[in-house]
């Protein structure tokens, strides 16, 4: 009879861990902070597919690793939302609640699944001021943190969180922060240690602005994100709208049913005692 392969649950966690920290790593790096207008979010990305969407009004989503695997837990996360704001509240749905559904989720999947996630997620909730910011960090074992201001992901996160402890203010204005997190991401994957200059191209950035009311979600792509990172001024109308923008307002539509002035007309044109209507006021 042959001998079943036996490994402690020590083991067994530590080589699920070290799987899932290799495979994040490898991947591109992306990084969340506070700025006076709001909270921005910033991912190294040459592709088309979104490491940075929105979550719900004031809830915003970024990650790094598995795309597919980050992308279900994306479309769980909006599905949550959508289902506790209609049945509830708008105002029910926090970035906490949607941290600690990702968080059991992911830990289920570590604890109980031969293969874990290679994800590493944000959840960001942009307040009233810097301070009242929320950013959650949610590992692959289903570990969270509050994380006061900044955070980085992925790639070589401790370096660029380095860049981000040393340059962060909550004061600062939108290009200042933009400029500070493209240095951040810079910081490292050069060749020999140098440092990179990244360019519109290669970002994917997007912000939760605390002025707007509702849907705080905006994309800053093309033309207003090479305007930001050469410190230059955007208007706010200039920003890139949400990927599902609320649609337009509906054509006017009748309030009253026809049904009643139908039925009054067949009764009429029924009635022999009801002459019929003179059209041409000729008695013709």
């Amino acid at each position: 009879m042959a001998m079943q392969f036996y490994a402690s649950p020590e083991q067994v966690q530590r080589d699920r861990s070290e799987y899932a920290r290799k495979g994040i790593a490898r991947g591109r790096s992306a990084l969340v902070l506070s700025y006076e207008g709001g909270i921005l979010m910033v991912a190294e990305n040459i592709t088309t597919l979104r490491k940075i969407s929105e979550i719900y009004d004031k809830i915003g989503f970024a990650a790094v690793g598995r795309y597919n695997e980050f992308e279900n837990l994306r479309r769980a996360g909006v599905r949550m939302a959508d289902l506790n704001g209609y049945s509830y509240d708008r105002r029910d749905v926090t970035g906490r609640g949607l941290a600690n559904a990702f968080t059991q989720t992911l830990g289920a999947i570590f604890s109980e699944t031969q293969k874990p996630y290679e994800v590493e997620i944000c959840i960001a909730q942009v307040g009233a001021s810097p301070e009242t910011d929320e950013l959650y960090r949610i590992t692959y074992d289903g570990s969270v943190m509050d994380e006061p201001g900044f955070m980085a992901m992925g790639g070589q996160a401790e370096a660029i969180s380095t860049v981000l402890r040393e340059g962060h203010d909550n004061a600062a204005d939108l290009p200042t922060a933009l400029a500070l997190a493209a240095k951040a991401l810079g910081s490292v994957g050069g060749e020999n240690g140098q440092t990179r200059q990244l360019e519109a191209k290669q970002l994917e950035v997007a912000v939760l602005d605390r002025r707007r009311k509702g849907r705080t979600f905006r994309r800053i792509a093309d033309a207003s994100l090479t305007t930001l990172l050469g410190h230059g001024a955007v208007a706010e109308d200039q920003l890139g709208e949400t990927d599902a923008a609320p649609p337009g307002p509906a054509e006017e539509k009748p309030t009253v049913s026809a049904a009643p002035v139908v039925e009054k007309d067949a009764q009429a044109s029924d009635d022999p005692a009801e002459p019929a209507d003179d059209t041409n006021g000729d008695g013709s």
